[in-house]
């Protein structure tokens, strides 16, 4: 459905190029509007091809989390006020072995939970439990016993402008991807965690997204999908904050000095 859209976008933008075109007074005009359309149309269908290789890449990395609040048996029923019912999470690698049985979360998604499920892309599900909660940095360490393939890891910043994709459980309707840009970088004192070090970007986020990841086009990890910056309602503004990896790394390194292991 993204490639036919996209398609349809370099018709339209084909016809107005070539309107353009006709109106050309002279060879030099001709050969910049060729050379411009020929960029649009290029750049276009590199979006979706980016779009569709990072799905490929990550999907099979991301999980549902559901959490079970108190009074209630079914996940994702009963949710504290200000809390989404549901939220995503992602297999992270601590060790040598790729297949892992460690998930991240954000730490408001499970916090108050009594139990926690998570489903993964097979629609498998399994139980899973908090090994480690740093609440300061919303970030929250899950084991269970479903292992499935870690993201990998982008070992450097991103660059603000690059192309990233959020990866999550969009209203708790199952995962998704929804793709932007890196619109900032180390965005800190926001107000939302007591520690903060954020990727902004303008990927489409909603409740139900918390937790998820943010990746590059390759599918390598950025981020954690953390909050939406809105005032007015909880919705997609096009202003989503993720924490970055630098701080992931600070937390699980003072959770492993408090004596945690992984």
């Amino acid at each position: 459905m993204e490639t036919v859209l996209v398609k349809n976008n370099n018709f339209f933008i084909g016809a107005i190029m070539l309107g353009n075109l006709k109106r050309a007074k002279n060879r030099f005009q001709i050969f910049k509007f060729l050379i411009l359309t020929l960029f649009v149309l290029v750049n276009f269908e590199a979006q979706a091809d980016h779009s569709q290789k990072t799905w490929a890449n990550a999907h099979k990395s991301i999980v549902v989390v559901n959490p079970s609040w108190p009074g209630y048996v079914k996940p994702g029923f009963g949710a504290p006020p200000g809390t989404a019912p549901a939220g995503a999470g992602f297999y992270y690698q601590f060790g040598e072995d790729k297949k892992s049985g460690f998930i991240i979360t954000a730490a408001h998604v499970v916090k108050k939970a009594e139990s926690i499920t998570i489903i993964d892309f097979s629609g498998e599900s399994a139980a899973a439990v908090i090994h480690a909660i740093d609440v300061r940095r919303d970030i929250a360490v899950l084991k269970t016993t479903l292992y499935g393939q870690s993201l990998e890891v982008l070992e450097v910043d991103p660059l603000i402008g690059s192309h990233v994709c959020a990866l999550g459980n969009s209203f708790g309707l199952g995962t998704g991807i929804s793709c932007g840009v890196v619109s900032a970088v180390n965005r800190m004192d926001i107000g939302i965690n007591k520690i903060e070090d954020f990727i902004q970007t303008d990927a489409a986020v909603n409740p139900g997204m918390s937790g998820g990841a943010l990746v590059d086009p390759q599918g390598r990890l950025v981020g954690l999908v953390d909050a939406i910056f809105t005032k007015e309602a909880d919705i997609d503004a096009g202003v989503n904050f993720a924490i970055s990896v630098p701080l992931l790394r600070t937390s699980f390194a003072a959770q492993t000095k408090a004596g945690i292991e992984f």
